[in-house]
């Protein structure tokens, strides 16, 4: 009998870790984000730069299909190429030579231009640390939910990136801007792209949490632009961003192709450079990040415990203890918003010891069953 109990112990056990186990693999590959935001930098000045304005606008025309609004997309272009004099086709930006797609467009939302696109604005941008008669167009108005793709291009070297050819901003500039960003709870995740020479270097000075970081050329590296438009008469795209292109035209808002399947089409023979990636501080594998987790727009719905009244005119609702969605009713906007955080919080603070917590309850199925199981081989112990 003591047999028996112990082998039947033990499967329950095996059951119960093995669904548990599965069931934390599932709640660590999700990322928990409720928005996406989107920070796309052109830093290059000057009609032969035409590539890093391209670069950038394919970038912005890549989000907006996937689904981020421009409401949550921050457009730096430090110059606008489209109005240029020698620009051939004005009013017009395309990244491929048979001009097929116009990237400017009618419907292109600029939020910083020319020279307004400075090393400052960006990390004041990012920190949130703008005058109070900054534009919502010119915030990012980021929390702890969300998740934001940062994507920079232009001329660089060895930890620096210029802007404007007149200005840089180091790796560690970045760095800072990034760390202030976690302090202030500004993001969930970050993926940070970088298209220019030597942009490895860019984020070898990243120390906060939850950053996954790609770049094009490692150091000493140059990159390359992919290929010229002779009737305009620069290059129009660089190959790093051309590849990057060519993975994401081929998904939609529903797909499941992740970061890992992205990083993979990464060939040194193709893009002309080597590409980096840097994951450790990712707390997520990258092969369980869907590329629309900062490709694109949210698209799960959260219930939350309490509704909220917000008519004003509808008389008060008497308190009903039995009834908590009754009584959440008549509780002030304070109260449950304070409850809302306290409950998100949590979640937050738990969510590690969620596997220990999902063996231990009582509550669960498989719980029930071994504590019976062991009262019932106690009392055996006892009676004989």
């Amino acid at each position: 009998m003591w047999v028996r109990g112990l082998i039947v112990l033990a499967t329950l056990l095996s059951i119960s870790v093995h669904a548990s186990i599965q069931e934390a693999e599932r709640f660590f590959s999700q990322s928990g984000h409720t928005n996406n935001w989107a920070v796309l930098v052109c830093t290059s000045r000057f009609w032969f730069n035409y590539r890093h304005v391209a670069n950038t606008l394919s970038m912005y025309r890549t989000v907006k299909r996937l689904g981020i609004p421009d409401s949550n997309i921050i457009l730096m272009l430090a110059d606008d190429v489209s109005c240029n004099p020698r620009n051939k086709y004005p009013a017009t930006v395309y990244n491929n030579a048979a001009r097929l797609l116009d990237l400017y467009g009618d419907n292109v939302e600029v939020d910083y231009r020319g020279y307004e696109v400075t090393v400052e604005n960006f990390i004041r941008m990012l920190t949130g640390r703008v005058s109070l008669s900054t534009p919502r167009s010119k915030r990012l108005l980021s929390d702890d939910r969300s998740n934001i793709l940062v994507y920079m291009t232009g001329h660089g070297g060895d930890e620096f990136l210029k802007f404007q050819d007149a200005e840089e901003i180091s790796a560690h500039d970045l760095a800072d801007a990034f760390k202030q960003m976690w302090e202030k709870k500004r993001y969930n995740e970050i993926l940070f792209m970088i298209d220019t020479c030597q942009a490895n270097t860019m984020y070898s000075q990243f120390d906060s949490p939850n950053i996954l970081a790609t770049g094009s050329s490692k150091l000493g590296e140059n990159s390359y632009s992919h290929h010229i438009d002779y009737d305009i008469g620069v290059a129009v795209i660089d190959s790093f961003t051309y590849y990057n292109l060519e993975f994401l035209e081929n998904i939609d808002m529903t797909s499941n192709k992740t970061l890992q399947d992205l990083f993979d089409t990464y060939d040194p023979e193709k893009i002309s450079s080597h590409p980096g990636i840097r994951s450790d501080l990712f707390k997520r594998p990258v092969d369980k990040v869907k590329v629309t987790d900062f490709f694109g727009n949210v698209q799960n719905v959260e219930l939350t415990p309490f509704i909220e009244n917000t008519d004003e005119d509808e008389e008060e609702r008497p308190e009903t203890t039995s009834n908590p969605i009754a009584k959440s009713m008549t509780l002030p906007n304070d109260t449950l918003i304070q409850s809302r955080y306290d409950a998100y919080e949590v979640k937050r603070t738990h969510g590690e010891s969620w596997l220990a917590a999902t063996l231990l309850t009582p509550s669960s199925l498989f719980g029930a069953l071994i504590t019976a199981l062991l009262g019932y081989l106690i009392g055996a112990a006892v009676c004989a």
